[in-house]
């Protein structure tokens, strides 16, 4: 995949999947424009506040001119049921879908021929832990959005999205059961995911849009019982 003189956006990009996307779209020559919460070089804002992306997206434009790749993939924040107040969750629903809604739609005028649109969602998007409502709806409802912008944007933009599982962004080495119980036998690494986004924005995955690929080593595919195959219930 080469990409001298493209640009892509990535929000959430200062750490995690969003920083290893960036750095992969660099080595590749695109040009990067990067939207975090966090201190840093880059655009800090909060992709959750409507004037913020207004903003970010006038800066992009005004820099590049133009949009290649769009990596929708800042984090919302996660409560559950119990504890979750009611501006939190919305805050939750504004970081992790109107704002990938809204950036698009600011961005879309000044997209590339070939423009791809990754929205990275969560394998919580198919099945959910107690108190993760904030982040599971958010993560449902972005996965449901792609299908719904592949439409809107045929012929300027195809659309998908990927649902990571267990990601593991610290770089430690993870052993035992926590690695075991995954099908694959390891849990995974932010490169699993960006192989991914490059595939779906280069012209090889050109007949696919509207799709999500749940990248988790094969978690969501496994039958658990009490006292099946090492199982148990506590």
């Amino acid at each position: 995949m080469r990409c001298e003189s493209k640009a892509a956006v990535v929000t959430g990009g200062a750490s995690g999947i969003g920083r290893a996307a960036a750095e992969a779209f660099r080595r590749r020559g695109t040009a990067v424009h990067i939207i975090d919460i966090k201190p840093g070089n880059w655009f800090v804002g909060d992709v959750g506040d409507r004037e913020t992306l207004e903003r970010f997206a006038a800066q992009v434009i005004e820099r590049s001119g133009r949009v290649d790749y769009l990596i929708n993939n800042a984090l919302p924040l996660m409560k559950g049921i119990n504890e979750c107040s009611y501006e939190e969750f919305q805050y939750a629903l504004s970081v992790g879908i109107t704002a990938p809604f809204y950036l698009t739609k600011l961005l879309a005028p000044y997209f590339a021929p070939g423009a791809a649109v990754i929205n990275i969602s969560s394998s919580r998007d198919r099945m959910s832990q107690p108190q993760t409502e904030s982040y599971t709806a958010a993560k449902g409802g972005i996965a449901a959005l792609t299908h719904a912008m592949a439409i809107s944007l045929a012929g300027k933009a195809r659309v998908n999205s990927i649902s990571p599982g267990w990601i593991d962004t610290t770089g430690s080495e993870i052993s035992g059961a926590d690695a075991l119980q995954q099908p694959v036998g390891r849990v995974g690494r932010p490169e699993d995911i960006v192989e991914a986004i490059l595939f779906l924005c280069s012209e090889k995955a050109g007949f696919i849009t509207g799709e999500n690929l749940c990248i988790d080593g094969g978690m969501t595919r496994q039958m658990i019982y009490h006292g099946e195959n090492g199982w148990s219930y506590k």
